[in-house]
């Protein structure tokens, strides 16, 4: 890998934490996020609404597959069914 690639790959990370580090969820109960099965999204969803990073969150969590809680807004099965139709 030549510096310039090592570099691009620091610098993508720096990226992805700054939109992390501005997430309004950052700043309040992890909990509300990952609810247990059946739990209420809704907490999750308001803090959401309000964050400036919500479709950076939302696009991370579809390229990363993550397949537990609330991400940009959305729940699990709502990613889910997002993803089915962008195919």
């Amino acid at each position: 890998m030549t510096e310039w690639e090592e570099l691009d790959l620091l610098w993508g990370d720096a990226e992805e934490m700054s939109w992390q580090e501005r997430a309004l969820c950052a700043q309040t109960d992890p909990e509300a996020f990952f609810p247990e099965k059946g739990g209420s999204t809704r907490e999750a969803k308001r803090v959401c609404l309000g964050c400036e990073v919500q479709a950076e969150c939302l696009e991370y969590a579809l390229l990363h597959d993550e397949r537990f809680g609330i991400w940009g807004g959305l729940s699990e099965r709502e990613r889910r069914k997002l993803k089915k139709r962008a195919v």
